[in-house]
Parts: structure tokens; sequence; C-alpha cells
């Protein structure tokens, strides 16, 4: 008799380790695996990831239109300051606005000014680089170039059925420029790059996505529907009403801000209409802001190419 209590060895410890464990479940002695309490309510502690965001959208147009209208108002300036040291011979503001001179450099100062400022802000604020934020894709653009050039050819064959039925005025303010002498050399210069480069950012790179967006935002909001997963690129998938709807709606806004150059006569502007319609259906099916840029680029070549054939060279623009 030693004091201590005697020591009863456990029966179940003889038991092969599967039978243990079913003898221990039936003294209640099994050990449950502990929950963990952090796992269970993480996900009342964690925020929900944030939407994704569709890009480019209305807010992005409203900042563009913004570094837009301070690049106008300081083209403007150093166009007033060229007048008055009577750069180019021109003396007064009324001049300027027909020298080619003056309205080119006004508008490609307006254009540079506006990209740079792209270039700088909207990179940060899209996490990704300008041309990718806006679909670039030049290679895409380069696998279908003869699809590219067949529909500029379309657009060209537009323009010369329209100028027979529906033939605008003769003296409208593109024609008054284009009568200034080289003026039309500039002119085919600047049409084929950089009028159709710029154009084709504001308005299929920017204005054509931000429409479509805002259509089928629109639509989920009222319907409840949930928003269309994006595209595996990152960018937004739009419904086809949207992109019917928001064609139509930059083409209208791309035409009437055209209509001034054309004494705004419903000819050109119908023209207008239909081949922005063109350059967004290239721009959707796509997929690429690039291969709009080409289109309309070629366009424009074909057109300056048919005045320079018809003047003889540019030196007889009264046959215009």
């Amino acid at each position: 008799m030693t004091g201590f209590p005697e020591h009863t060895p456990d029966p179940s410890l003889s038991l092969p380790p599967d039978l243990r464990a079913s003898h221990d479940s039936e003294n209640g002695d099994l050990q449950q695996p502990q929950q963990d309490d952090g796992l269970l309510f993480k996900q009342f502690f964690t925020p929900p990831p944030p939407p994704q965001e569709r890009i480019p959208h209305l807010g992005h147009v409203g900042l563009l239109v913004l570094l837009g209208l301070t690049a106008l108002l300081s083209s403007i300036l150093l166009a007033r300051i060229g007048v008055h040291f009577h750069l180019f011979g021109v003396t007064t503001i009324e001049k300027a606005s027909a020298d080619v001179h003056y309205t080119l450099a006004t508008e490609g100062i307006f254009y540079l000014l506006t990209f740079v400022g792209a270039l700088l802000l909207f990179p940060a604020l899209w996490g990704k680089s300008f041309f990718a934020g806006l679909q670039w894709r030049a290679g895409a653009a380069m696998r279908r170039s003869g699809y590219l050039f067949g529909a500029a050819l379309a657009c060209f064959g537009l323009a010369l059925v329209n100028g027979l039925l529906m033939p605008g005025p003769n003296d409208t303010p593109i024609d008054k420029i284009f009568r200034t002498p080289g003026a039309a050399w500039i002119l085919f210069a600047f049409g084929v790059t950089f009028a159709p480069f710029f154009e084709e950012i504001a308005f299929r790179g920017f204005l054509l996505p931000a429409l479509c967006t805002v259509f089928d935002w629109s639509v989920e909001r009222s319907t409840g529907h949930l928003p269309r997963p994006l595209h595996r690129n990152g960018h937004p998938r739009w419904s086809m009403p949207a992109m019917v709807a928001s064609s139509l709606a930059s083409s209208l806004l791309f035409a009437l801000l055209h209509a001034d150059q054309t004494g705004y006569s419903i000819g050109p502007f119908l023209l207008l209409v239909c081949v922005s319609l063109v350059l967004c259906t290239i721009r959707l099916a796509t997929r690429s802001l690039a291969a709009s840029v080409v289109v309309h680029a070629c366009y424009n070549f074909l057109l300056f190419t048919l005045m320079f054939l018809g003047t003889s060279g540019f030196k007889h623009l009264d046959k215009m």
C-alpha cells in the first residue's frame, strides 16, 4: 500500500487505432476539430472587392473636355500674340481666322496640348497606359488592313454619290482656306495625319465607349440587372442597343462640330454622319481604335488625292 490510487490501464489502448476511435466516440471523448473563428467571421470583416471600373466613362470625357478648353485658350492666346507681332503678315484677328497658317497652327496646338495633358492624367487614373485604356490595339488593325482600306474606299464612294446627289455650296469656309496659295498642301498633310489621329481619340476613343457604358449603366439601374463582366483584357462588354444608340449620338455630334466648315449644308452633314457611323462600326467590331484611325486617314487621303487630280496638282483650285 503506497498511498497512491491504483492506476487502472485503459482497455482501449490495446485496441487497434480504428476501433479505438470508435470506442472514444461512444464515450464522448472524441475531440472535434477546433473551428477557426478567424475564418468563420472573416467574411464579415473583409470588405467586398471594389467593382470593376469601365473605362473610359463620362467622367473621363468631362476631364478631357476640361483639358481641351485649357488647350484651346492657350492656342488662342498664342494666335493673338502672333497677330500682335504681325506673324505671316497678318495684322487682325479677322484675317487670322481665314489664314491657313493661323487656323491649322491653332488647331494643331490645341490638339497637342490636349493630348499631352491626357497622356499625363489618364494613366494615373486608369492604372494602365493611355493607349491600353483606349484599346489602341495596332496589331488588330494591321491584321485587318485590307478590310480597313475597303471600308475607306466604301466611304469614298459614298462621298462621290453624295457630291452628285446633294452637293454643298461652293463658297464654304473650308473652300476659302483651300484657295489660299500653298494651303492645299498643308491641309493635305494635316488631313491625313493630325486630324484623323486626334479626332478618333476624342470621338471613338473617349466619347463612343463612354456613351456605350452610360447607356448600359442606365439600363442596369432601371432594371436591377447586374453589369456584364469585363472582357478578359479588362475592357467593357456593351450591349447591341448601347452600341447602336451611342454610334448615332456620337456621329451626330461629330457632324455638328464639322458643320461650320461646310457652311451647315445638309448634304455634307449627312455624309459626315454616315462616315462617322462606319468609323464607329469599325472601332466596335475590331475593338481597336487604331483601326478607325487607319480608315479615317485613308478616307481623307482618297478625298485629297481626287482633289489633287481634279485641280492638276492643286494648281487650279477654281475647279473644285
